[in-house]
């Protein structure tokens, strides 16, 4: 799954304080079309109260239950149907992550550190780059992984048995699409110890992944999966990703499926591993252009291809996270400014993005 709508470059996040990427402030509305994006564009309250009339408007009027039903059984066939169509020219390729999500760029300030937790030197400030809090994390990370390897006994009773059993850091993308996410992944993180998995409910997504010339099966493992199907597995242990992702693909599925879905894949992660988010927010552009009759929940659309998607709030991902025994490290509203310059229109964009951690002594099962 994937989402149908452009994404913009946001600004790099660090704990509850941003650093800016761009640097693009509008102060000046005069000055609106002098870029195609502005960063952190505050709204004022006319313009909330005016969006959230919008939302109550378009959502007078709901899909019947019939219809409700076939998007559901047939979500599959709706995806299907989107990239048979899109093939892999619909979406750019997400280099923003590196950005957004450093935990998923190369491994050589990693293995620093994890040498100086090894010989038993501390981190001076000199030593430590602008995404401090990401380092910090990190080391810990290797911390854990130095003692917990004991605990977690299964992984050596499955070694042999799943893909990727000897690679020593591992990401999973859930809704990888045609691989916007993963192939910059691979070009970009040359850790010899990297190995990504990347799963869509889309099998025709799924092999435009399997066939791109960027594909290596020795680095990668792609397959088709539907994270809201209890009966599923996944191809590795419980406690063994170090990295899980969710670019626009929670926003896809079923509300009521949200929360079993994002418990599974909790008990995926090994303690200390990370769970990345970025989703359309509450009264994002896309969810004010809904027409009356596309409505299929509060805040839950399907569009004219039979895709579907909703818009979050900040508290209620925090919700879905820590139900699922994950702490906070991020979660953050994205709110940006893009510009059409041809035809001189003004586009406001919510997105959510969110960083949450697996406790280092989990109690989740």
């Amino acid at each position: 799954m994937a989402d149908s709508s452009p994404e913009g470059v946001s600004s790099a996040a660090l704990g509850g304080k941003r650093q800016q990427f761009g640097s693009r402030f509008l102060s000046d509305p005069a000055r609106v079309f002098h870029h195609n994006a502005w960063d952190d564009v505050e709204w004022s309250e006319e313009q909330a109260a005016a969006a959230e009339r919008k939302v109550q408007e378009n959502s007078s009027q709901r899909v019947c239950p019939e219809k409700q039903v076939d998007y559901e059984v047939n979500a599959h066939k709706y995806w299907n149907d989107f990239y048979k169509i899109h093939e892999n020219g619909f979406f750019k390729d997400r280099h923003w992550l590196f950005t957004e999500f450093p935990e998923l760029a190369p491994s050589q300030n990693q293995n620093h550190l994890k040498d100086l937790i090894e010989d038993g030197h501390g981190l001076t400030v000199g030593e430590q780059h602008k995404c401090s809090s990401t380092l910090e994390h990190t080391a810990q990370m290797f911390s854990v992984e130095e003692t917990v390897t004991q605990k977690l006994s299964h992984l050596e009773i499955c070694a042999d048995e799943f893909p990727g059993s000897s690679a020593t850091y591992r990401i999973l993308e859930v809704g990888c699409g045609v691989g916007n996410t993963v192939f910059p992944i691979l070009q970009t993180n040359n850790d010899p110890g990297l190995f990504v998995y990347c799963c869509d409910f889309s099998s025709t997504a799924v092999e435009l992944v399997q066939t791109n010339s960027e594909y290596d099966s020795s680095r990668c493992f792609a397959f088709v999966h539907d994270f809201c199907d209890e009966d599923q597995n996944y191809p590795v242990p419980g406690d063994s990703v170090d990295v899980i992702i969710l670019i626009f693909v929670l926003s896809a599925v079923l509300p009521d499926k949200m929360q079993k879905a994002i418990n599974r894949l909790s008990r995926l992660l090994k303690p200390g591993g990370m769970m990345l988010l970025r989703d359309y927010g509450r009264y994002d552009m896309a969810q004010l252009r809904f027409k009356k009759g596309q409505c299929l929940s509060e805040n839950f659309y399907v569009r004219g291809d039979g895709t579907r998607v909703y818009f979050f709030t900040q508290d209620e991902l925090d919700t879905l996270f820590t139900t699922a025994g994950l702490e906070k490290v991020q979660n953050l509203v994205d709110r940006r400014l893009q510009v059409n310059r041809g035809k001189q229109l003004i586009m406001y964009r919510v997105w959510i993005q969110c960083k949450y951690r697996k406790p280092l002594l989990s109690t989740t099962s």
